[in-house]
């Protein structure tokens, strides 16, 4: 009796090396892509398993292997890469416990709402139509998002985003720049991020606009001459003295104050420097020639660095 169980017990085991070898051993010979729906289960998820021959044996064996010697956990939902080799066991943990694939959008500092508009049309893993994106709305950053996941999603936490921050910075202003609204200070910080390419710069280009405005000085700005031409894209040329004068809503050549909008989406750096601009008595800057600026109090002062960086580009062979 005893030799009887003795055998029993061997075949018992000899049939259970090979299921337990090929849940815990290596598994699918390629790797692959798992999407996983809300609300999925084992149970729901198996026969797309099964068809993409992800699972050792049939839906059958997984089920009562995982039952038997997997958790119990729930299955996440998300976007899954499973590598080759990888066997059941180890393939319920990822579904279970893994981490989801992120997949990145990110929005630049200065980056005009066409730019970002044509951004998530080109990616091919959002759905859906694009919103139309108000200019200024968004806060430039990185924004994580699943495969599938609506364009509109994205756009609207772009924007509460930019909401969040301006509800940070906003109370904590200065009383050193003369906006007396939310929307005032992104329209000034869009155009001071367009300014310079220097964010050590971005106070004292801040606290320039702030003086001119204070005093009812136009803010001549290039950049809000060039946003209704391209819509904040590059011009790729000079600007052309019909569009110095010409009368829209964001000639500041042409108008005092603030033009109607903003010129791009600003980032946080450029709209804290707006609500605490530099303390500085300049009115003036100009290019120095080394990708920041020079600052002037006076005409006379400024005459003379537009000369100097004149000399420069001419040296260069760009004038």
């Amino acid at each position: 009796m005893r030799k009887l169980i003795g055998i029993a017990l061997v075949l018992g085991i000899a049939a259970l090396v090979p299921l337990y070898q090929l849940w815990f051993g290596g598994g699918t010979s390629h790797a692959n892509t798992i999407m996983v729906e809300e609300g999925a289960t084992l149970r729901s998820l198996c026969p797309g398993l099964e068809r993409k021959q992800l699972i050792p044996g049939n839906c059958t064996t997984f089920r009562i292997m995982a039952r038997v010697l997997g958790s119990g956990d729930p299955i996440q939902a998300g976007e899954f890469e499973v590598a080759a080799g990888t066997g059941g066991a180890a393939l319920l943990d990822l579904l279970q416990h893994g981490r989801p694939v992120q997949r990145l959008i990110t929005v630049t500092e200065g980056m005009p709402a066409i730019i970002v508009s044509e951004k998530l049309v080109a990616n091919p893993y959002l759905t859906g139509p694009v919103p139309a994106i108000a200019e200024g709305s968004l806060l430039p950053d990185s924004y994580s998002f699943e495969r599938g996941e609506a364009r509109a999603a994205v756009v609207t936490r772009m924007q509460a985003a930019m909401t969040k921050a301006l509800d940070q910075l906003w109370p904590k202003r200065s009383a050193d720049c003369p906006v007396a609204t939310r929307d005032q200070a992104v329209i000034l910080a869009s155009i001071v991020e367009k300014e310079t390419g220097k964010p050590s710069e971005r106070p004292t280009i801040a606290g320039v606009y702030c003086n001119r405005l204070r005093i009812g000085m136009k803010l001549d700005a290039d950049p809000t001459v060039i946003y209704p031409v391209t819509k904040g894209k590059p011009l790729g040329r000079r600007i052309l003295k019909s569009e110095l004068n010409a009368t829209n809503g964001y000639n500041t050549y042409r108008k005092t104050g603030l033009p109607e909008g903003p010129i791009a989406n600003p980032g946080k750096a450029s709209i804290a420097a707006v609500l605490h601009p530099a303390q500085t008595k300049a009115l003036y800057f100009v290019a120095d020639g080394t990708g920041g600026h020079v600052f002037a109090e006076t005409l006379a002062e400024q005459q003379a660095n537009v000369a100097k960086w004149f000399a420069i580009r001419r040296a260069r062979g760009q004038m």
